[in-house]
């Protein structure tokens, strides 16, 4: 259902919801106040894409991204994905720290992220898997691992691993090694995780 605005909105009436309206306000405190409302409100969604977009105080920034949390659906996934973009390392961070605590909703996302064409977005997709289940996380990150060429990225996907990756990721590890055998800190980085995963490590 669209969400039908005021005078900012262009449309004609305003929304007849007053916690979505309040997003509007001009008083840091009543969009904080109506964000914490929204939560779980999963028609309030375009509302809180509108809003988010446009706040440029962290801390409702933050209410906005948790009330998109817990309603947690693909809509507020796709509102969140963009932030992952941001020239902002702080909205970054919230961004990636919000879809993290979606593991389930993030999942159908995770393939896109990580074949994205942009290698700082590879990265950071990597971090998203790591609240997934074991063998989720490291079917999706071998897959990647297997055909990235940059190694700040496969670092990135090593460190996961090394935390949650199951024994399905030490020939794809091995792989890495190899390929890249060059570059000193990614041998390293997989002999760490090869021995944590396999229960080596003293």
């Amino acid at each position: 259902m669209p969400l039908i605005r005021g005078k900012k909105g262009g449309a004609s009436g305003e929304t007849s919801d007053p916690q979505q309206a309040a997003l509007d306000s001009p008083d840091a405190d009543s969009r904080w106040t109506a964000a914490r409302a929204l939560a779980g409100q999963a028609d309030a969604v375009p509302a809180l894409a509108v809003a988010l977009a446009r706040e440029p105080i962290p801390r409702v920034r933050e209410a906005m991204m948790t009330a998109l949390i817990r309603i947690g659906n693909a809509a507020s996934i796709e509102v969140l994905l963009p932030y992952l973009r941001s020239q902002d390392a702080g909205v970054r961070a919230a961004a990636i720290e919000a879809l993290q605590a979606l593991p389930d909703a993030i999942a159908p996302f995770m393939t896109p992220l990580l074949n994205d064409g942009d290698s700082d977005v590879r990265l950071l997709a990597t971090e998203l898997a790591r609240n997934m289940g074991g063998s989720e996380a490291t079917r999706l990150l071998c897959e990647l691992i297997d055909h990235e060429h940059h190694p700040n990225v496969c670092a990135a996907a090593i460190d996961v691993l090394t935390e949650v990756g199951t024994p399905d990721a030490l020939p794809t590890l091995e792989r890495c090694a190899v390929r890249f055998a060059a570059t000193p800190f990614l041998p390293f980085a997989v002999a760490v995780a090869m021995s944590r995963i396999s229960g080596e490590e003293s």
